[in-house]
């Protein structure tokens, strides 16, 4: 499947398009991307609306098509914040996040869940129980691969101080206007692209150095990166490319 940085409903031979589960997702790799497209076609009661390998391209799509379960690569969301923020816009949407090795630690799934994710599953598992997981997901807003199992049961303790220290998050339309700046837009050329005014643009960028606890514009790019507020697209090889 091609990169979709704003993406549309797909569909294929095979595909359930008028009825059953929607689903769409949230990921870097495009193997991973064609994968589970072809999985998803090929069941009864699911249809595929599309992928994206980018936060804003998550919101975006989330925003027009109202999937009924996002599933979101863990790294493309290392700290909640697309969670957060998609289940803050839409609460009927099921979020399952797909948990990498680097994040199968109990601060990431603990504050996953805080952050409005109903579902936590290896990126690494089977077909059969990634099904199984979006069915659950949706069904009971609930599910926990067993494999993580024993991560969620940490201390009590241990799970209240991983909310103790989360920055304050950023809200929906704050995400979408740092996204723009970080493009190297102003705050005009914001205003349009929003269909708001100068004046809110201002507003939100005030409060977005305030959450960030950063002294300017592109400070506030840098400090979003460094924590993984923003993340950087995937580098794309050229066609020649033979390395």
């Amino acid at each position: 499947m091609p990169r979709s940085t704003t993406p549309r409903p797909v569909g294929g031979p095979g595909g359930n398009e008028a009825a059953g589960l929607s689903l769409a997702l949230v990921d870097g790799v495009p193997m991973f991307r064609e994968g589970l497209s072809a999985l998803v076609l090929r069941t009864k009661g699911l249809r595929w609306l599309g992928a994206t390998d980018t936060p804003q391209g998550a919101l975006q799509f989330a925003e027009r098509y109202r999937p009924d379960v996002v599933l979101i690569d863990s790294g493309l969301d290392p700290r909640q914040h697309l969670s957060h923020t998609l289940s803050g816009a839409n609460p009927d949407l099921a979020i399952l996040i797909l948990v990498r090795d680097g994040h199968r630690t109990t601060q990431y799934v603990a504050t996953a869940i805080a952050a409005g994710v109903h579902g936590v599953l290896l990126r690494s598992a089977e077909p059969p129980q990634l099904l199984e997981a979006i069915s659950a997901t949706h069904r009971d807003r609930r599910y926990v691969d067993p494999a993580l199992a024993a991560t969620v049961a940490a201390p009590r303790a241990r799970l209240a101080q991983v909310g103790e220290t989360e920055q304050q998050p950023l809200s929906r339309r704050e995400f979408q206007v740092l996204q723009l700046i970080a493009d190297g837009l102003e705050n005009q050329a914001i205003a349009k692209i929003l269909y708001v005014s100068v004046e809110t643009v201002r507003t939100h960028v005030k409060s977005i150095l305030r959450k960030l606890s950063a002294r300017d514009r592109t400070h506030a790019v840098a400090v979003a990166f460094k924590i993984g507020v923003l993340i950087a697209p995937p580098l794309r090889r050229s066609p020649d490319d033979g390395t």
